[in-house]
């Protein structure tokens, strides 16, 4: 990163200049996972396509995707390129099948996300010398940490809360007064109410930047934020198939939607029913192949996010527009990826539970809230607070959320006379 202007020069490199870096990485990479991941040899030779067959950016069209079934189905490490002496770190995400999504990452990966959140940072406002209060989650999912190495690669001092205990972040925003927060929207509403229960009045904090992410959120939600906290809220984007936040990171300058690090992730929109590529403009599913990752890169991967690719503004490179919904019935739950088959697995997983439940996600306050209703069986040899309580903890162990479990009788929940309705998702 240049220290007199503050980003890195392909930024505002020219298109011509940042489509032949493209077309020489995405060569690169094409030939790499074709010598060192057997999966990608197999699904190229199914589609009938070879390395060389890429000579343009056109050509990426005529290669497989990816889906998250192909990581579930090589879990945890068939698409690692990798031997494991050489892998740094491990991430992983909640799946449908109970198991999670494995992300592998060499020290050079590191290095490039730690780069990649740093240049994200500064294009949202921050500075060397800002204190940068980190509320994502911590662990293996990929927010806290990839917040964390970005803010430290920039010059800032980091305060590595992570997520709840909302009484003591308002505290320490207080008393650390940092100038950045890093959090998902809905908690930082969560946050504003505890700040103003304490009495604390935000026009007098150091904090200006509020760094949001992880789930999706309206220009409305923005416009409530800003009023509340006295700061500027902008969208970083990410996810940890491809690297983790960092992707992609809406300039302060403009909000007008994130700019996409084309130097380091190649993006495509495509139909989600038919997979053919649209043109930029065109809303359909978001598609990205990594061009510098060596542990666990990805082809063509499917992020089932529906958005649309507009033409750079504070930065050369491509802009994406919010995040309409998705393509599959994938929940977001406090920055928290959760299917409904991961649920009925933990449900069926409980003796004297029957295969009904209806998920219902509401939003109370500022928080999401799911409340899960379910059937005893008839010959169940547990009481219900019994069964509640092993379905509660299992929820909140295996998928990481909290549920309110609410237990019935056998046929007490409605019954489908053709497909089952299983979410009730009363949010806006």
């Amino acid at each position: 990163m240049n220290s007199r202007t503050g980003y890195e020069a392909i930024e505002n490199a020219s298109i011509d200049e940042i489509r032949g870096l493209q077309t020489e990485r995405l060569r690169n990479t094409l030939q790499y996972v074709y010598r060192n991941s057997p999966v990608y040899r197999r699904k190229f030779d199914e589609e009938g396509v070879r390395p060389h067959d890429f000579r343009s950016l056109e050509d990426l069209a005529g290669f497989p995707f990816t889906t998250k079934a192909d990581l579930r189905d090589a879990y945890p490490f068939g698409f690692c390129c990798v031997p494991m002496d050489c892998v740094a770190r491990i991430h992983a995400s909640s799946g449908t099948t109970g198991k999670p999504t494995v992300v592998c990452y060499s020290q050079a990966d590191i290095d490039i996300w730690a780069g990649v959140c740093a240049r994200s940072i500064y294009a949202a406002g921050g500075r060397p010398g800002d204190k940068a209060h980190v509320a994502y989650g911590y662990g293996l999912f990929t927010g806290g940490l990839g917040a964390h190495y970005g803010a430290e690669r920039l010059g800032c001092a980091v305060i590595p809360m992570s997520g709840g205990q909302t009484g003591k972040q308002a505290q320490l925003i207080r008393d650390f007064d940092p100038d950045i927060i890093m959090v998902t929207p809905s908690y930082l509403l969560n946050i504003s109410d505890e700040i103003a229960r304490q009495g604390i009045n935000p026009a007098k904090l150091a904090l200006r930047l509020g760094i949001l992410g992880a789930e999706p959120w309206t220009e409305s939600m923005r416009v409530e934020i800003e009023a509340r906290m006295q700061l500027d809220a902008v969208d970083i984007y990410g996810l940890s198939e491809v690297m983790g936040p960092g992707v992609a990171q809406e300039c302060v300058e403009g909000k007008d939607g994130p700019t996409i690090w084309e130097d380091h992730f190649y993006p495509e929109i495509v139909d989600p029913d038919t997979g053919a590529v649209l043109p930029d403009g065109e809303e359909g599913e978001l598609v990205f192949t990594t061009l510098t990752k060596e542990a666990m890169p990805v082809i063509r991967y499917r992020t089932r996010d529906l958005t649309r690719l507009l033409p750079g503004t504070s930065r050369s490179m491509r802009r994406m527009s919010r995040i309409t919904g998705r393509s599959d019935d994938m929940l977001i739950i406090r920055g928290v990826n959760v299917f409904p088959s991961a649920i009925e697995e933990q449900v069926l997983s409980v003796s004297g539970l029957a295969p009904h439940y209806l998920i219902e996600v509401d939003r109370h306050g500022n928080l999401d809230e799911v409340t899960l209703s379910v059937e005893r069986r008839d010959d169940a040899a547990a009481d219900t607070d019994v069964l509640c309580a092993q379905l509660t903890r299992k929820i909140k162990d295996l998928l990481g959320i909290s549920a309110r479990v609410d237990i019935r009788n056998a046929g007490e929940l409605p019954r489908s006379q053709g497909k089952a309705q299983r979410v009730i998702d009363k949010r806006e």
